[in-house]
């Protein structure tokens, strides 16, 4: 049964690198940084998007306007973090370790 509980707990600090990343993107493509014209910025902007998008939606209608900032991924990183952190508590898994 740990097994298991392990295994949830490594996708979950996948997907809270895969929000960083994302977030990290989208801030660069919005500072100018980094284009989107560039062919490599597109896929990985586009493989990102698709693996957060659905789950950041939702958040945006919750989550106040700050005038172009998304903050949803931060939210997101939290709500992982805290199941992450309850698994442990509950001791159905083991103990995380910081990202």
């Amino acid at each position: 049964m740990s097994d298991a509980f392990f295994v949830i707990d490594l996708a979950l600090e996948i997907y809270v690198w895969i929000l960083l990343a994302a977030a990290v993107l989208s801030w660069l493509v919005g500072f100018k940084v980094v284009s989107t014209d560039n062919r490599a910025v597109a896929v990985v902007g586009k493989f990102l998007d698709a693996l957060t998008e659905p789950v950041r939606r939702p958040m945006r209608y919750l989550l106040p306007d700050l005038g172009g900032v998304d903050i949803s991924p931060l939210l997101l990183i939290a709500i992982v973090m805290a199941v992450r952190y309850g698994m442990v508590f509950f001791g159905v898994g083991r103990s995380p370790v910081a990202f």
